[in-house]
């Protein structure tokens, strides 16, 4: 049995375009990067003499901005090509996360999020349609959970080595390693392997759109013809980006307010963390081809619920850092599996449609959740935060049992790469 799966991921990995490997190369040094960014900003923040209030605000105008921008990114990205627009997105957020730090302010900080979010829009918009235009339907899902797991797993790497940076910078500079100093250092040499990442996208080869393939307002049009299998596939992503937004970008926090954990052990649990999902999101493909998409979706976000209020709720920092890692596992590792399905619910010519909808159900929680989190957690803490998100997640996977359950995808046209 195990042999057999083995054979048939060999056999779905060696099938993967030029384009979709140079990509993976490309996501295993940013995600590795941004890993350590994700780790330390926050601290970066807070070791200026900022709270959880402006952590939250920010966090809020840079999905605020990717989902404002959404539609016109799409276009955007048909105008640029993929391999453009890949290569912009990324050099902005790079650049972003420099500024920053050369120039730290409260006003630097709103204009570079609300810079990056739009970048990371453009990128949000094109990788879907990238991916599904440099795969063939065998090996599609395979692709779409291997760039998250490679991208989690090398955040493993930047979390492990990322919660030591600032003490490294710290010994060389004679300050405290809490301090912006330490912070700011490590930050700015995550922000050159960044751009170091992109190097991989010079060799794609992909084609740019046509002007008349390119719809600015192809989004409503589609929305005006299938309100009802839009809004059915839509609607669960939504209500769980507004959970997500509520208490993951503050995990960091978490445990150091919470458990009062120092820099390098946070970091470590956050990098076992996403190792455990990019382990999950790794075996997620056979598991899918065993039980299919959406049960597979049902099935693990559901058993990720008792996990969720371990984490937020044990007196004990390692039953909540264990909570954490299985929760984490379970609840992402059917993210791709469910962008695949989604794509093969509509038609090949809409789903560049759908993705950049799909960016915007995404982004529509994160712009709004992590400012009223802020607020909780400075005047409640974090129990009433973790106390809606069960909520959330568990109306999110009755959606999904209610609209996906045993329901057959329509089968579409097999993409050539």
């Amino acid at each position: 049995m195990a042999k057999s799966i083995l054979s048939t991921y060999w056999a779905r990995i060696s099938a993967f375009h030029p384009n979709a490997r140079l990509y993976l190369v490309s996501a295993v040094l940013t995600g590795a990067a941004f890993g350590v960014y994700r780790l330390l900003f926050n601290f970066y923040v807070l070791s200026m003499g900022f709270d959880e209030g402006l952590l939250g605000q920010l966090i809020t105008i840079t999905s605020m901005a990717a989902l404002v921008t959404a539609l016109p990114m799409g276009y955007l990205a048909d105008m640029l090509g993929r391999k453009n627009s890949l290569l912009l997105g990324g050099a902005v957020v790079a650049a972003g996360v420099g500024a920053m730090l050369l120039w730290p302010s409260v006003i630097m900080f709103y204009a570079m999020n609300i810079l990056m979010g739009m970048a990371q829009g453009l990128q949000t918009v094109t990788m879907a349609p990238f991916l599904l235009e440099n795969s063939g339907e065998e090996e599609r899902t395979y692709l779409f959970s291997l760039s998250s797991g490679m991208q989690m797993a090398a955040a493993f790497v930047g979390n492990s080595i990322g919660g030591y940076l600032p003490g490294w910078i710290a010994s060389q500079q004679g300050v405290a390693a809490t301090s912006s100093v330490a912070y700011s250092g490590a930050l700015g040499i995550i922000s050159v392997i960044a751009m170091l990442g992109l190097l991989p996208l010079f060799w794609l080869r992909t084609p740019v759109l046509k002007k008349s393939e390119r719809a600015l307002f192809a989004p409503f049009a589609y929305a005006r013809q299938h309100p009802v299998t839009l809004t059915k596939l839509i609607a669960p992503m939504l209500v769980t980006s507004i959970g997500a937004g509520l208490f993951m970008p503050f995990m960091n926090v978490f445990f150091r307010v919470v458990h009062q954990q120092p820099d390098p052990v946070i970091g470590n649990v956050l990098a076992w963390g996403a190792l455990a999902m990019g382990i999950g999101l790794m075996i997620a493909p056979p598991l899918a081809d065993r039980l299919g998409k959406a049960e597979l979706v049902v099935i693990t976000q559901g058993i990720s619920i008792p996990f969720l209020i371990m984490l937020g709720y044990s007196p004990w920092f390692w039953m909540s850092a264990l909570g954490h890692y299985v929760r984490l596992s379970l609840m992402n590792m059917s993210g791709p599996i469910y962008t695949t399905f989604v794509m093969e619910h509509v038609e090949p010519d809409s789903r560049a449609t759908v993705a950049s909808l799909v960016s915007m159900a995404n982004s529509f929680g994160w712009a709004f959740s992590p400012s009223i989190s802020g607020y909780l957690q400075v005047h409640y803490g974090f129990a009433p935060v973790f106390a809606l998100v069960v909520v959330l997640y568990s109306l999110s996977v009755f959606m999904y049992w209610k609209f996906f359950w045993k329901v057959t995808p329509v089968r579409v046209v097999p993409q050539s790469a």
